[in-house]
C-alpha cells in the first residue's frame, strides 16, 4: 500500500515530451554570416542581379571579342569604308574602313581599365587617407581635412589640362588627375563611418592589447566598413568611365587609331546623319555599362545595410 508521500510523488514525476510539442520552437532561417546574408538578399534583387549579369557579359565579351575578331582594331581598308552593319562588318565599319564591332570592344575594355584604376586609387589612397584621419583625430584629423579642402576647390578640367600640355594627352594624363582629386569623396565618405567605429568595443581591446594603429586600422576598422566601400566603388567606376569619355569626346582623352568608347561617340556625332549606326552602337555600350553599374550600386547598398536585415 502506497503511502499519501509516495502517491504524491508518483503524480508529479516527469513525462517525456512528445517531438510534435516542438516544432513550433525550430529555427526556420539558416544560420548565416554577414556576407552570406548579404549575398542572400541580393539575389532576390532583380534589377541588381540584372545590372551584374550585363555587367559580367559586357566584361566577358570585352576582353575575349579583340582577340577571337578576324579584324584588328586599327587596320585601315578605305575599300570598305563607311559599310553598314552586315554579316561580315556586324557594327558597320568607320571613315577608314576599320572594323567598328572589333573597336566598340576594344574601347569598352580600354574605359573599363579606367574605371578600375580609378577604384583602386580610392581604395589605396581614400581608404588610408580617410582611415588615418578618423582614427588619429584632433589636429592631425583637422590638418588632414583642411588638405582635402584645398585639392577638391581644384578642378578636375583643370588639372586634366595641365598634364595633357605637360605630358601629353592620353590614359597616362587621364589616370593621373584622378590620382590627385579621385580619391576625396571616398576620403570623406571612410571618415564619417569610421570616426563612428572608433568608438566600439572592440577597438578598445585591440588598444589594451597593444595593438598599433596602422594595424587597428586595417585589421579592425576598414573589414567593418567594407560594405559602404563596396557600394561607393560600384558608383565610382561609372563616374570614371563617364569622366574618360567626356575628355575623349571633346578631344582631351584618348587619341585615334586607340580606341575609347569617348572618342568613338565623338567619332559617330559628327556622321549622326549619314552613318547613325557609328553612334548608335556606341551608345548603347555604354549606357549599358553605366546603367548595369547603377542597378547593381543600389543593389548592394540595400543588400549590405544591416537596417535591411529581415
Amino acid at each position: 500500500m502506497q503511502t499519501p508521500n509516495n502517491a504524491t510523488e508518483n503524480n508529479y514525476k516527469f513525462a517525456p515530451v512528445s517531438n510534435k510539442s516542438l516544432t513550433g520552437e525550430k529555427i526556420v532561417r539558416p544560420s548565416l554570416n554577414y556576407w552570406q546574408d548579404a549575398w542572400r538578399r541580393l539575389k532576390k534583387n532583380r534589377l541588381a542581379m540584372a545590372g551584374l549579369i550585363i555587367l559580367v557579359a559586357l566584361i566577358v565579351l570585352a576582353i575575349i571579342v579583340p582577340f577571337v575578331s578576324s579584324y584588328d582594331y586599327q587596320t585601315q581598308n578605305l575599300k570598305v569604308k563607311n559599310v553598314a552593319p552586315s554579316g561580315e562588318h556586324w557594327f558597320g565599319t568607320d571613315d577608314f574602313g576599320r572594323d567598328v564591332w572589333t573597336r566598340v570592344w576594344w574601347g569598352t575594355r580600354i574605359s573599363l581599365f579606367i574605371g578600375i584604376i580609378a577604384a583602386l586609387i580610392d581604395l589605396v589612397i581614400g581608404v588610408l587617407y580617410g582611415g588615418i584621419s578618423a582614427y588619429y583625430g584632433g589636429k592631425v584629423d583637422e590638418v588632414m581635412q583642411r588638405t582635402i579642402e584645398i585639392v577638391y576647390s581644384i578642378p578636375f578640367l583643370l588639372i586634366a589640362i595641365l598634364l595633357i600640355m605637360v605630358i601629353g594627352s592620353g590614359i597616362p594624363s587621364i589616370i593621373l588627375a584622378m590620382a590627385i582629386t579621385g580619391w576625396v569623396p571616398m576620403a570623406r565618405l571612410v571618415r564619417g563611418q569610421m570616426l563612428t567605429l572608433k568608438e566600439q568595443e572592440f577597438v578598445l581591446a585591440s588598444r589594451t592589447l597593444g595593438a598599433s594603429p596602422i594595424r587597428i586600422i586595417m585589421r579592425s576598422l576598414i573589414p567593418n566598413a567594407l560594405g559602404i566601400i563596396i557600394v561607393q566603388i560600384t558608383f565610382v567606376v561609372p563616374a570614371a568611365i563617364f569622366t574618360e569619355a567626356f575628355l575623349s569626346f571633346i578631344g582631351l582623352g584618348v587619341k585615334p587609331p586607340l580606341a575609347s568608347l569617348g572618342n568613338l561617340l565623338s567619332d559617330g556625332a559628327n556622321y549622326i546623319r549619314l552613318y547613325p549606326h557609328r553612334l548608335i552602337f556606341p551608345t548603347i555600350i555604354f549606357s549599358l555599362i553605366l546603367l548595369s553599374f547603377n542597378l547593381l550600386g543600389d543593389g548592394l547598398r540595400d543588400a549590405l545595410d544591416p537596417k535591411m536585415r529581415k
